[in-house]
């Protein structure tokens, strides 16, 4: 028996369908240009946050990548154990954990340079386009998060 769906509930018209499709692959275009630099998509965001504020706290890269300090335990260890960046308690509170770059964790960045041109000819959009979309999904973001 086949069920007539009405048009609100066909996927191909549902945004969020469009927004989480659209998201896989994205990442699957970023995953061969993180693989030469030895990073996973999360591994990457977490490195771009400390290459713009080295020194920060797990609390403060949660944050600003919008998750839990649990979840990033176990990425942050792995981004240690490659040599990218140390972990150290606070002197003043030691449940605190301090993020510092490494040598190594500094040259990544200038080696993942690259990385924006190669996912901006990827899109086939301009750079003002992405920007645009970007302003609309950041929005579109904050409204969201106010539902919630």
């Amino acid at each position: 028996m086949s069920i007539t769906p009405c048009n609100e509930l066909l996927l191909d018209n549902q945004f969020c369908f469009a927004l989480y499709s659209t998201s896989l692959l994205m990442t699957k275009v970023y995953k061969p240009l993180l693989q030469e630099l030895g990073l996973t998509y999360p591994q990457y965001l977490a490195m771009m946050v400390l290459w713009e504020s080295d020194g920060i706290t797990v609390g403060e890269i949660s944050n600003r990548l919008l998750t839990d300090p649990g979840s990033l335990t176990p990425l942050l260890k792995r981004l240690e154990a490659e040599g990218f960046i140390t972990r150290t308690r606070s002197n003043k509170d030691e449940r605190v954990v301090e993020l510092r770059l490494t040598e190594q964790g500094r040259a990544l960045h200038e080696k993942a340079k690259a990385v924006p041109a190669c996912i901006l000819a990827a899109t086939g959009r301009s750079i003002e386009q992405l920007d645009s979309l970007k302003d609309e999904l950041v929005s579109l973001r904050g409204n969201l998060g106010k539902a919630v």
